[in-house]
């Protein structure tokens, strides 16, 4: 059914579009600017995630060739390659920064009424980073090592939905402890994390600010038992005890008790020791809490294969965290897509349907979900048979 609307602009619909020009007005971005300004960018960038774009020629191409529909798309006319080279260096990268935290905020309000990780009634998130290697003479200012460069996106992922509730773009060397330090802490939520963020100060921190981590031990970790839980080993619970830090600069970080729990996974013959400060909860909850880590790995593998941010249209640092903004963004908005037009469909079938359709004037509800609107061809009543048996 034509609509007269593309897909496309049917998805920027669900850009809150008014907060987004107080955004641009807040950072002055589109003061002096003649062309591209950037709510047009965005719409170009946008355009080039649906569609793997991979270079601004492949761009500008792709646009011309479509020069007649771009009217129908929000786009007032393809614009040169180096003129968006330009945008995508001039444009301050925090105005897309600003939009896709908005469209977080969104997207965790509709994904809120989803079960919580294991039933439980407090937020679940995990935190890890993925880190994207560069070349170090385009990328000087993202050095790594001696011979290359890479920039680090440090995630923390709300388990309920899938959507980053936190995204900070580093430079390769930073630390991911370090992260600790800016992350906003809420009060009674789980925060899983692995050994790399292992620093007893900081953990100290997030239990004095009554939030609850659940993380792994080190091998090295010196600590006293003070009192041993009951432990039921058919279920693979070694051990559930109340620790000490025998460390002094240790035991000065974290002066209150630890709960370590050692823990046999069947599945892989490995034995786990894990770390928190929740005193509460089954030992085998803890243990299947950590488990669920490993769902923040299979989001940095999801982007890396769906999303540009791993070949960059410009080398600038501000180019860089421009593009990855809007992709951030890109993925939040297809989510609040599907979240509000409740489709069935998965993010991996509605971005690979928008890839190839992204032109098509079709709604949004037939393009992404067209087993549920496949209709059959009636037969003609008046219709012979070719040979009468």
């Amino acid at each position: 059914m034509n609509v007269g609307k593309t897909l496309f602009a049917q998805v920027m619909e669900f850009v809150p579009w008014k907060t987004f020009g107080r955004i641009i007005e807040r950072h002055k971005g589109d003061a002096c600017v003649r062309t591209l300004g950037c709510a047009h960018l965005f719409r170009i960038m946008a355009f080039s995630q649906l569609t793997w774009r991979e270079s601004l020629r492949d761009i500008e191409v792709c646009l011309e060739a479509n020069h007649a529909k771009l009217f129908h798309m929000g786009i007032a006319a393809p614009p040169a390659r180096s003129t968006l080279s330009d945008a995508l260096n001039l444009r301050d990268w925090r105005i897309y920064h600003a939009l896709a935290m908005r469209l977080i905020s969104r997207a965790r309000t509709l994904y809120a009424e989803y079960p919580s990780v294991l039933g439980l009634d407090a937020s679940v998130y995990a935190l890890d980073s993925t880190t994207i290697d560069l070349c170090l003479s385009l990328f000087d200012w993202a050095p790594f090592r001696s011979t290359k460069a890479a920039i680090k996106l440090h995630t923390l992922l709300d388990l309920r939905g899938a959507i980053p509730a936190f995204i900070h773009i580093s430079d390769g060397k930073l630390h991911d402890v370090k992260v600790l330090d800016i992350l906003l802490v809420e009060a009674g939520s789980f925060y899983i994390m692995d050994r790399g963020y292992l620093d007893f100060a900081r953990l100290y921190a997030m239990h004095q600010a009554g939030a609850f981590f659940d993380t792994r031990a080190k091998e090295n970790m010196d600590a006293r038992r003070v009192y041993s839980h009951p432990a039921d080993r058919a279920s693979g619970i070694i051990c559930d005890q109340r620790v000490m830090l025998n460390s002094f600069y240790s035991a000065e970080n974290y002066p209150d008790h630890l709960r370590r729990i050692r823990f046999h996974d069947p599945e892989t013959d490995k034995t786990l020791v894990f770390l928190t400060n929740n005193t509460i909860l089954p030992a085998l909850t803890i243990a299947a809490l950590y488990k669920s880590r490993w769902q923040v790995e299979l989001f940095f593998k999801w982007i890396k294969q769906h999303l540009r941010i791993k070949r960059f249209l410009a080398t600038s640092e501000n180019a860089v965290r421009s593009q990855i903004w809007c992709a951030v963004a890109t993925y939040v908005l297809i989510a609040i897509v599907k979240k509000e037009l409740k489709l069935d469909a998965s993010l991996y079938t509605c971005l690979q349907i928008l890839s190839v359709s992204i032109f098509e004037k079709t709604e949004i509800p037939c393009a992404l979900q067209p087993y549920l609107h496949r209709t059959d061809q009636p037969g003609f009543a008046n219709q012979l048979n070719l040979f009468d048996i």
